[in-house]
């Protein structure tokens, strides 16, 4: 069920966040980006990296001295999760309640947009993810995923494609594109970001987070814990790595994985990364290739939250894939993307992701496929749930809370 909410605007107000440095959070203030390192904090585990640079870079050396600024766009949202840019520089936003919205780029909230599915919206689930076509502007498509409900208390990660109105109003022609299968009687660790690429659609899944269930991310017969890899009309492409095994699923195109959250292509090559939920440690950020099988929950560089080791009690092992980064502590990711822009010097093709904990922005700064530098800004917005890029280079971000807000954040000055 899902209930209604008097949709509320606000006009942009600016607030300048300047954070203080316990272990949490890093100190924004006059001095350069290559003088503020982020004090990270005890590992939960005492593994070490497999590589140079696999975690807890140094900050990123920059020639530019940036102080990000905080603008409340809109606030007075439901748990948003996640957010698409339209052509008219407007927005589309879902709450996990059950709703999608458009906000205009002034901060004008629009009633729930009709023609959405029915979610189940307990736990984790909702209505979750939104993008749109790469040929929206001829097509009109956007891209869902949510919590279906399956009956009898079940419920899957579920991506839907439907057709927006041109007067942004109502959603038809909805076809779901990817169900989980099988129905999960637990509502947590969906997965859930979609993010289609033209020819294909790329959609996250999690492995629901039960001790009965978590080792489904390993069987190729079940799509929890997969990065899934559809066409359009959501049939699996001929290239998938699994089409000619009659015992998998046809739209798998990895496995093994706890709750990925996050996923982005790259500008550069066009190939796919992810972030990923660990337990008590182990966050990742994943470089996704075909047909590999990223480990959990046989090997992770977390522990359980009770203590007690993951799986085989090894942070790696032959046979699986090893994360481009990891976290311990966490950073609980949300959404990320690659900057494009001129607005932040000096961050062009960087992640730029969500923190739900400790919160705020997490910059990787990245050189090819390894990361060379770790910053963190505006912890003091709490739990960030999906960021995207303004057309003129700001960087949007939706705070996860009942009360919550679109966020615009430029540089200072």
């Amino acid at each position: 069920m899902t209930r209604a909410v008097t949709p509320r605007t606000a006009p942009i107000r600016t607030t300048t966040v300047r954070l203080t440095l316990p272990v949490a959070t890093l100190l924004l203030g006059a001095l350069p980006l290559a003088a503020q390192q982020y004090s990270f904090g005890p590992a939960n585990a005492d593994f070490k990296p497999g590589f140079e640079g696999q975690t807890r870079a140094a900050a990123p050396m920059d020639d530019t001295q940036v102080t990000p600024v905080a603008e409340t766009v809109v606030d007075g949202l439901v748990h948003p999760w996640g957010i698409a840019v339209l052509p008219d520089d407007s927005y589309l936003v879902t709450e996990r309640a059950g709703r999608l919205r458009r906000i205009t780029a002034e901060g004008d909230l629009s009633e729930p947009i009709t023609g959405v599915p029915e979610v189940v919206a307990e736990g984790q689930g909702g209505m979750l993810d939104v993008a749109l076509a790469p040929d929206f502007a001829e097509s009109r498509v956007v891209y869902l995923t949510y919590a279906k409900p399956m009956g009898d208390g079940l419920s899957a990660t579920a991506a839907a494609r439907a057709v927006l109105s041109e007067d942004m109003t109502s959603l038809t022609e909805l076809t779901d594109i990817f169900v989980q299968d099988p129905p999960s009687p637990t509502t947590k660790h969906y997965g859930s970001r979609i993010v289609p690429d033209g020819d294909h659609v790329w959609i996250t899944t999690g492995e629901h987070s039960s001790m009965a269930e978590r080792d489904n991310a390993q069987q190729l017969d079940m799509s929890y814990g997969k990065v899934i890899r559809v066409t359009p009309e959501g049939d699996a492409p001929d290239d998938n790595p699994f089409v000619s095994d009659e015992a998998a699923i046809a739209t798998i195109y990895t496995l093994g994985h706890r709750n990925i959250q996050g996923a982005a292509l790259d500008p550069e090559t066009g190939k796919l990364w992810t972030l990923e939920h660990g337990p008590k440690g182990g966050d990742e950020l994943n470089l996704i290739e075909p047909g590999l099988n990223y480990g959990w929950p046989v090997v992770s560089y977390g522990i359980r939250y009770s203590g007690d080791p993951v799986g085989s009690g090894k942070a790696r092992a032959e046979g699986f894939a090893e994360p481009r980064y990891y976290w311990d502590p966490v950073i609980a990711p949300g959404g990320f993307t690659f900057y494009e822009g001129d607005m932040f010097a000096g961050w062009e093709g960087d992640v730029i992701a969500a923190s739900l904990n400790p919160g705020g922005l997490v910059r990787l700064q990245m050189e090819g496929t390894n990361v060379t530098g770790e910053a963190r800004y505006l912890g003091d917005l709490g739990r960030v749930r999906d960021i995207e890029i303004a057309p003129d280079g700001a960087i949007l971000a939706l705070t996860d809370k009942e009360n919550g807000a679109l966020i615009r954040i430029t540089p200072e000055g």
